[in-house]
């Protein structure tokens, strides 16, 4: 093991993830599930009804999987590259959107939370919450709702709108599909641990 991935690890304190579990450590190994994160994320990107300001996408189910199947470290570097090469122009943001003024625009504050919601929740996988669904649960919710904590106050400076406004359009359109999609998460995650569990 080099000493960078000797650093990875030691910097991201817990149980191995569900990618350790799968593949064996090393830089490649890092770096192509890094990569993988994000390209996955741009494309359940591409799943959206086309709301304004916001709208409803499959990135948020991403980031929840990514973020629990690589830990807090890689998952927060994986959301990082999908930003980074969104505005780079990828065009892999909702909607095949690519561009700085896509993080400037309203929807810039999601995809800021993408990677802070990814490094929570992979913190989270880390001390074994997403081995059960109860927990899994928990941990899916608190990522949902740190990506709407930073999206939210985002899109109300973005768009000069009031706090009724704000929740109006950021908020209250998403949250059967928030739930729906922490339940999914919630379910397949614990499953892949049991099935890797009994594979082994």
């Amino acid at each position: 093991m080099s000493s960078l991935t000797a650093a990875l690890g030691r910097s991201a304190l817990g149980r191995p993830t569900l990618a350790d579990r799968l593949v064996s450590r090393s830089i490649l190994t890092d770096v192509m599930l890094v990569a993988g994160g994000a390209a996955f994320t741009g494309l359940l990107a591409q799943i959206a009804v086309p709301l304004w300001p916001v709208p409803i996408t499959g990135q948020t189910l991403a980031v929840l999987l990514v973020g629990s199947t690589l830990g807090a470290l890689r998952g927060m570097v994986s959301l990082a590259v999908y930003a980074v090469l969104g505005i780079a122009g990828v065009p892999w943001f909702s909607e095949a959107t690519a561009g700085w003024h896509v993080v400037a625009g309203p929807t810039g504050g999601y995809i800021i939370g993408f990677v802070i919601a990814a490094g929570l929740t992979g913190w989270l996988a880390q001390r074994s919450f997403d081995r059960k669904v109860l927990g899994a649960v928990a941990s899916f919710a608190a990522g949902t709702l740190v990506t709407f904590a930073i999206g939210l106050p985002w899109l109300a400076a973005s768009l000069g709108l009031t706090l009724s406004q704000t929740l109006e359009a950021g908020l209250y359109p998403f949250i059967v599909g928030g739930i729906v999609k922490t339940l999914i998460a919630a379910g397949i995650i614990p499953l892949a641990w049991k099935l890797t569990s009994r594979r082994k």
